[in-house]
């Protein structure tokens, strides 16, 4: 498994155990109200919502809180609020580059802190295209292999439609086209021994940028302080880091 798809696996475990962290579910909230705003409010009319909120119920968010956050985003709450969505590009400490997504009210606060977190670690910001030409949508799912052989089920997944699996333990990392996310997370999901822990549309960097441990450090450590970031929705990175780096960096969590 490469060092940026450990990386993931690890994000995602971190996420599970921060669950009943307020941020966690401000964040949760956040991409179901701007989903529920682009498109229908019904989930099932609406892949986007349907994925934020099988999101937030596999990490425990009460389902009154995501009523609440569907209302909000169609602005049929009382509490309506409209969100923007922005990105940043940036390199980091170590020359890998960094896109942070964000949902903001109010983008001038927004900017300044995305920026003061960057360059306090020794980073820069980017122009707009700088990073994001390495980058390609795709949908990626985290399977948790409960009954059954893991290089097994990835290989039943490879013939389900994914683009690329990678199995670490009893963790199975899939890689699916844009075009075909739905169709693949509803057949991945219809397979038997398994549970799909999450399902998201992300970017996925092209080539890689290989990290020193100093600079794997760093980055990592930058994306953790990004991702902290109240208006912060998701961080993507090609950082490449070793997996000796990602076991320090998880135990450290």
């Amino acid at each position: 498994m490469s060092g940026h798809s450990k990386w993931s696996t690890i994000k995602h475990k971190k996420g599970a155990a921060d669950a009943k962290r307020g941020q966690l579910f401000t964040k949760l909230s956040r991409e179901i109200m701007v989903a529920a705003r682009e498109g229908d409010s019904n989930p099932e009319m609406n892949f986007r919502l349907r994925l934020a909120i099988d999101n937030a119920k596999s990490l425990n968010m009460p389902k009154d809180n995501i009523d609440r956050a569907v209302a909000r985003g169609a602005g049929t709450g009382g509490d309506a609020v409209i969100l923007e969505q922005i990105s940043y590009e940036a390199y980091g400490p170590g020359g890998a580059g960094i896109i942070v997504e964000a949902l903001t009210d109010n983008k001038n606060r927004t900017a300044a802190e995305v920026r003061a977190q960057i360059t306090r670690a020794g980073g820069n910001l980017a122009g707009a295209g700088a990073v994001s030409w390495n980058f390609e949508n795709k949908g990626l799912i985290t399977v948790e292999v409960t009954n059954g052989d893991p290089d097994d089920v990835a290989l039943e997944i490879v013939d389900a439609g994914a683009e690329d699996v990678e199995v670490e333990g009893t963790i199975v990392q899939v890689t699916a086209p844009y075009e075909s996310f739905a169709d693949v997370k509803s057949d991945v999901e219809a397979l038997p021994g398994i549970n799909v822990e999450s399902g998201e549309l992300a970017l996925v960097p092209t080539t890689l940028v290989p990290l020193d441990d100093k600079g794997a450090m760093q980055t990592l450590r930058l994306l953790d302080a990004l991702e902290e970031l109240d208006d912060v929705s998701k961080v993507y990175s090609n950082g490449d880091f070793p997996s000796t780096v990602l076991e320090k960096y998880a135990s450290d969590e």
